[in-house]
């Protein structure tokens, strides 16, 4: 019997554009260790805040980083990332939180601190027997694996993901999250060059999630 080939999968896109129900989904039926990096940011968010670090005092920040030791827990088929053994909880998703986290993942000097641990995730998902690798982001595609089997990128009406984040009894910046993550200079939210463009402003969720899976079928059968 042939062995079923590793596969990663990047999915890239600005908040409230379906990314991780969509990348869960997938992790599911095709049995692939989910990773959600937004998750890292905002946890190193927090935990710059806890520390007292602004975003505009690099010798904090980079003092905190050198202090901080990241690795991986797994929850499920989800990836959890661990700063000095521990798991940020539901502090992540707070509005101070929410504020903060795009002028602080706009730093270089954080972004290039989680490089490398999440390329590294690739061998984790093989080390722990996974199929496969689908990380969800805003670099994905165009940074951490841009080589990978297959990218996507989602995307939405401002005014839709604005609604979807209410529903969800959330606060988030919507538009000045996108004007941030798009305009900065490393590594910035940006469909990269074959990837596949899916506007899931006006369709569902199981169309989208169709749409990916129909395509990595090709490659990996479901599990």
């Amino acid at each position: 019997m042939a062995t079923s080939p590793f596969i990663i999968v990047a999915i890239d896109g600005g908040a409230a554009s379906g990314k991780s129900s969509s990348s869960r989904t997938l992790s599911d039926r095709f049995d692939l260790l989910h990773v959600d990096t937004g998750s890292f940011y905002r946890a190193l968010t927090a935990e710059m805040l806890r520390r007292g670090v602004r975003p505009d005092d690099l010798a904090a920040l980079q003092s905190a980083l050198a202090d901080i030791k990241l690795s991986t827990r797994l929850r499920g088929r989800s990836a959890e990332m661990e700063i000095n053994g521990r798991v940020a909880g539901d502090e992540i998703r707070s509005r101070e939180v929410n504020d903060a986290v795009s002028p602080f993942a706009a730093i270089p000097e954080l972004r290039s601190a989680l490089l490398a641990y999440q390329r590294g995730l690739a061998g984790v998902a093989r080390e722990k027997g996974f199929r496969g690798l689908v990380m969800e982001g805003r670099d994905i595609g165009s940074v951490i694996f841009p080589q990978a089997d297959f990218r996507f990128f989602l995307h939405a009406d401002a005014g839709e993901r604005e609604r979807r984040r209410a529903g969800q009894g959330l606060h988030d910046q919507i538009r000045e999250r996108d004007r941030i993550d798009s305009s900065r200079k490393t590594s910035p939210l940006t469909c990269s060059d074959g990837a596949t463009s899916i506007n899931t402003t006006h369709v569902t969720l199981d169309q989208v999630v169709e749409q990916m899976a129909a395509a990595i079928a090709t490659r990996l059968p479901p599990a």
